[in-house]
C-alpha cells in the first residue's frame, strides 16, 4: 500500500510539473480587459516558394492598449519547422499573452480560429516533403507563377465564423493535448523579421484598437516591407558600414597601397639586373666596331701617300 502511495503522489508531482511549464511559456504581458475579436480579412497570396503563414494577432501596450499585428507570410528559421501562432489565456483573472514559436511541429494555441489553415488545433494549409513545402490550395493562397509544389485537400476545411481572439471563460474552451506539450519542448524563437514586424505595427497609430476601433485597415501584408524590417535594415546597414566609417575606408585604401609597391621594386629588381646585362654586352660591341674601322682605315690609306705626294708637292710649288 504504502508503494502504491508513493507512487500517486509521483504521478500528481509530474502532472503539477508539466502543467506549471506549460503555463510559463512566453508569458509576458497581462492584461485586464479582453483583446477584441479577430477581423475578418483575406489572405494574401503566397510570394516565395517555402515562405509560412503567420496569423496576425492583437498585441498590447502599456501606453496605448491593443494594436493590431497584420498576418504575413514569413520564411522560417530552417526547412521542416512550422510556426505555431500567438494567443491570449485568461488565468488568474487577466489576460495573458502567449508568443508564438517554431517547431518541428505545431503547439497550442489556445484553441483559436485564426483561419487560413489555423482552425484550432495543428495546421491544415500544407506540410513538408522532402525538404519542399507543399501547400493546400483548398485551405491557402499561393501564387502558382512561383509555386507548383502544392495539392488539394478540402476534408480540413473548417466553417467557424467565431471570431473569439482568447482561450478562457467567455472565449474559446479549449485544452492543450499530449502532442502540443511535445512542441513547446523544441521551441525555437520567433525570426527577427517578425519581431520588427510587430514593432513596425506599434509604431502606426492606426494599428491600434482605440483608433480603428477594432477593424484595422491593414489586416495582413504579403511580406514586411523592407523599411519596416529590422533583418535587412541591419544587412543594409552592415554594408554601408565601411562607407560610413572613415576609418575603415582608409584600411581598406591603404592596403591595396602597401602592397603594390611591395611588388613593383620586386618585379624591378628581377627585370633590372637583366636589361644592364644585356646593355654592357651590347655596349662593348658597338664600340668595337667604330675602333676597327678607324683602323683599318689608315691601313688602306698608308700606302696610298707617296703617290698623292707629288701632287702635294706640285700644289706645294704652286702655291709658293
Amino acid at each position: 500500500m504504502k508503494a502504491i502511495g508513493k507512487m500517486v503522489v509521483l504521478l500528481l508531482v509530474i502532472c503539477m510539473v508539466q502543467q506549471n511549464t506549460f503555463a510559463q511559456v512566453s508569458v509576458g504581458i497581462s492584461v485586464r480587459i479582453a483583446p477584441p475579436a479577430l477581423p475578418i480579412y483575406t489572405q494574401p497570396e503566397c510570394p516565395v516558394d517555402g515562405y509560412m503563414w503567420q496569423p496576425g494577432y492583437w498585441a498590447y501596450d502599456n501606453i496605448d492598449g491593443y494594436y493590431w499585428v497584420p498576418g504575413m507570410w514569413v520564411a522560417p528559421p530552417r526547412r521542416g519547422l512550422y510556426w505555431t501562432p500567438a494567443y491570449w489565456g485568461y488565468v488568474g483573472g487577466l489576460y495573458g499573452f502567449y508568443a508564438g514559436y517554431w517547431g518541428p511541429r505545431v503547439g497550442y494555441y489556445g484553441g483559436i480560429n485564426y483561419g487560413c489553415g489555423y482552425y484550432g488545433n495543428g495546421y491544415s494549409g500544407g506540410r513538408w516533403d522532402n525538404g519542399r513545402f507543399r501547400y493546400n490550395t483548398a485551405v491557402v493562397r499561393v501564387n502558382r507563377t512561383v509555386i507548383h509544389n502544392t495539392y488539394i485537400d478540402r476534408s480540413v476545411i473548417r466553417n467557424n465564423n467565431n471570431r473569439t481572439s482568447f482561450n478562457g471563460p467567455g472565449g474559446v474552451n479549449a485544452r492543450p493535448r499530449a502532442q502540443d506539450r511535445l512542441a513547446i519542448r523544441d521551441r525555437i524563437q520567433p525570426t527577427s523579421s517578425q519581431i520588427s514586424h510587430q514593432t513596425a505595427a506599434r509604431k502606426d497609430r492606426n494599428s491600434f484598437a482605440k483608433v480603428n476601433n477594432g477593424r484595422p485597415a491593414t489586416p495582413a501584408i504579403s511580406r514586411p516591407p523592407v523599411d519596416n524590417s529590422k533583418g535587412p535594415q541591419n544587412n543594409t546597414r552592415g554594408n554601408r558600414t565601411p562607407a560610413s566609417r572613415p576609418g575603415e575606408v582608409n584600411q581598406q585604401q591603404a592596403r591595396p597601397q602597401r602592397n603594390t609597391p611591395q611588388v613593383q621594386p620586386q618585379r624591378q629588381q628581377q627585370v633590372q639586373p637583366q636589361n644592364p646585362i644585356r646593355r654592357e654586352q651590347r655596349v662593348p660591341q658597338q664600340q668595337a666596331r667604330p675602333q676597327a674601322q678607324p683602323q683599318r682605315q689608315p691601313q688602306q690609306r698608308a700606302p696610298q701617300q707617296p703617290r698623292p705626294g707629288g701632287e702635294r708637292r706640285e700644289g706645294g710649288g704652286e702655291r709658293h
